[in-house]
C-alpha cells in the first residue's frame, strides 16, 4: 500500500504550491481540504458481463492501475442468460456501495427476466442519469449539445407485471406513484442546482395516459415549486423526440418515466456522437452502478468481441463518474482530460468514431495521455 501511494504523493508534492509574502492568493492548487482518510482504497464490486463487457471494463482497470487510483476491484461473474443476480453479488454492492458493470445480454423474449431491472429493483436504484454532450474534435450534426437524461429506474413499463388473460390476450401494466414520482422529481431538480443547470423539462404523454402520466406530471410541477431559480417545462414525448433530432442544443436537464428515459437518451446519446462515448449510472440512496450511459450497444456484435475493437470511452468516462462519486475528482478529472485529449488527436478511434483502432490502442493513448 505505502509503495503504490509513493508516486501520488510526489505527484502533490510537485504540484502544491506554498504561498509567500507578495505572491498572489489565487495562485494556489489547493482547493478543498480533503477528510483523514479520503485517500483510503476503497473497493469497488466489478461485473464485466457479456459481449464487449469484459474488454471494456479491462480497460478500466488498465488505467486505474496506471493513474494508481485509490480504488480496488472485487470481480464477479454475471451473464445475462442466468435466472437471477447471485447474491455474492448483489452482498458485495451492499458491501461496497457502488459497482462498475459492462452490458448484460437480455433474451429478447422467452420470459426471461432482465438481470438490468432485477439490479436495479433488489438496489433500489431508482435513477438513471445519462450525459449526453459534444467531445471537442468528434464530428456530429449538431453542436452544443450538452443534455442529461434523467429516468426513473424502477416502475413505469419495466414493472414487469405481464400476463396472458387468455390465449392470443396479453395484459401488461404500467404503474405509476406519486412516491416514485416526486422522488425522481426531486432528484432530478437537485442535480441541476447542484451542477448549475437552468432548466428541467418534463418528459411524458398525459394527453393520452391521462392518469399515469397526469400523476408524473403533477408530481413534478409540485417539486419545480420549490426550485424557482431553474426554469420547469413539460413537452409530450412524440414533439421531444422530433425537437431532439432538429434541435438538441435546447434541451438541458431532462427528466422522464421509465420506457420514455431509455428512448429518449439512445436518441440523445446518437445525436451527440454515438452510444460508445455517453457515460452513465443507475444511483439510489445507498447504492451505486456505474455502465455505459446508452444501453444501445452495450453488449456489441460477435466481430467487433473477436476483433477486440470496441469502443472503451464510454465506460470510461463512466469510472470518471464513479471517481467523482467516490469523492476522487482530482483522479476524475485526470481521466477525462485523458480521454478528451485522445478524441481530440484523432488518433486512436475505434470505428464506430471513424478509426480503426482496436481497444488496446485506445486504452494505451489514454494512459499515455494521463497527467
Amino acid at each position: 500500500m505505502a509503495r503504490r501511494l509513493i508516486p501520488i504523493l510526489k505527484q502533490l508534492n510537485n504540484r502544491a504550491t506554498v504561498w509567500a509574502p507578495g505572491r498572489r492568493a489565487d495562485s494556489r492548487s489547493v482547493t478543498y481540504m480533503p477528510r483523514p482518510g479520503d485517500g483510503t482504497p476503497r473497493a469497488v464490486t466489478l461485473i464485466p458481463g457479456d459481449g464487449i463487457g469484459p474488454l471494456v471494463t479491462n480497460a478500466v482497470e488498465q488505467v486505474m492501475e496506471a493513474m494508481h487510483a485509490p480504488v480496488y476491484f472485487e470481480r464477479y461473474e454475471v451473464h445475462g442468460d442466468m435466472k437471477r443476480v447471485p447474491q455474492e453479488v448483489l452482498d458485495s454492492i451492499r458491501k461496497n456501495k457502488v459497482c462498475l458493470k459492462g452490458g448484460l445480454r437480455t433474451p429478447v423474449g422467452g420470459g426471461v427476466s432482465s438481470l438490468n431491472v432485477q439490479l436495479r429493483k433488489e438496489l433500489d436504484l431508482y435513477a438513471s442519469l445519462v450525459n449526453c454532450f459534444n467531445l471537442p474534435g468528434l464530428p456530429t450534426r449538431h453542436e452544443n449539445v450538452d443534455i442529461v437524461v434523467i429516468r426513473e429506474n424502477t416502475e413505469g413499463e419495466y414493472s414487469g407485471l405481464e400476463h396472458e388473460v387468455v390465449p392470443g390476450v396479453v395484459e401488461s401494466l404500467k404503474v405509476i406513484t406519486k412516491f416514485c414520482s416526486e422522488r425522481i422529481a426531486k432528484y432530478a431538480f437537485e442535480y441541476a442546482y447542484l451542477n448549475n443547470r437552468k432548466k428541467v423539462t418534463a418528459v411524458h404523454k398525459a394527453n393520452i395516459m391521462k392518469l399515469a402520466d397526469g400523476l408524473f406530471l403533477e408530481s413534478c410541477r409540485e417539486v419545480a415549486t420549490k426550485y424557482p431559480s431553474i426554469k420547469y417545462n413539460e413537452i409530450i414525448v412524440d414533439n421531444c423526440c422530433m425537437q431532439l433530432v432538429s434541435k438538441p442544443e435546447q434541451f438541458d436537464v431532462m427528466v422522464t418515466p421509465n420506457l420514455y428515459g431509455n428512448l429518449v437518451a439512445n436518441t440523445a446519446a446518437g445525436i451527440a456522437g454515438g452510444t460508445g462515448v455517453m457515460p452513465g449510472g443507475n444511483v439510489g440512496a445507498d447504492h451505486a452502478v456505474f455502465e455505459q450511459g446508452a444501453s444501445a450497444g452495450n453488449v456489441g456484435h460477435e466481430k467487433i468481441v473477436e476483433q477486440e475493437k470496441a469502443n472503451p470511452v464510454a465506460v470510461l468516462l463512466s469510472s470518471a463518474m464513479m471517481l467523482r462519486h467516490l469523492q476522487f475528482p482530482s483522479f476524475a478529472d485526470r481521466l477525462e482530460t485523458a480521454v478528451k485529449r485522445v478524441i481530440l488527436e484523432g488518433k486512436h478511434r475505434t470505428k464506430d468514431l471513424g478509426g480503426g483502432s482496436t481497444t488496446q490502442e485506445v486504452v494505451d493513448a489514454v494512459i499515455a495521455n494521463l497527467d
